[in-house]
């Protein structure tokens, strides 16, 4: 699967974009407020790339993760993901992360609004939830600008370099979205 935007393509992981990847992922600055943490070596994004790899077979399909590539350049800029939740519940968790070059120019905005398009569009969801930590105020504005409500603020439940971080929860309804684009 591949999703267009503007300015963005939303292509599927692939074994190619392991040194990206962990590139991505050992920046002190995107581990910030990452419950994944930095990486220690090659081998460890090697496998996490795998186990993405593999989850594109599942079915029922359940984990979707988009390397976030800029339309002109085809320059790698992070990477999103939707994860399905229970079928009878319609509903799904995004998440996203951008390699500091490219913070703070609507990008992250832009893939999120392509997660929400296809989760509702596509997969006829009912509610898209995430969640960040309560100190990432770009996350936040990304979320509150792609139309997402503050239902939650959840005590220390973020595992982040050894310390326990509050969360705010975040969701958006498939009528709010589509009251948003008319």
């Amino acid at each position: 699967m591949e999703i267009s935007t503007l300015r963005l393509l939303l292509k599927e992981v692939s074994s190619d974009d392991i040194s990206f990847i962990h590139t991505l992922n050992s920046l002190p600055e995107v581990d910030q407020y990452n419950t994944l943490g930095i990486p220690e070596n090659i081998e460890v994004t090697n496998t996490l790339v795998s186990e993405i790899i593999v989850a594109q077979t599942v079915i029922p399909r359940v984990r979707y993760v988009f390397v976030i590539v800029d339309q002109i350049s085809n320059d790698c800029m992070g990477v999103c993901g939707l994860v399905m939740g229970k079928p009878n519940y319609r509903n799904a968790e995004i998440w996203y992360k951008l390699h500091p070059n490219y913070w703070g120019k609507g990008f992250a905005s832009e893939a999120v609004q392509a997660l929400l398009d296809v989760g509702f569009n596509t997969f006829q969801l009912h509610r898209i939830e995430a969640g960040c930590a309560t100190e990432n105020i770009a996350s936040i504005r990304v979320l509150e600008k792609s139309g997402f409500i503050l239902e939650a603020h959840t005590r220390k439940l973020l595992p982040i370099r050894g310390e326990w971080v509050d969360n705010f929860g975040y969701s958006i309804l498939e009528e709010e979205f589509a009251a948003r684009l008319k």
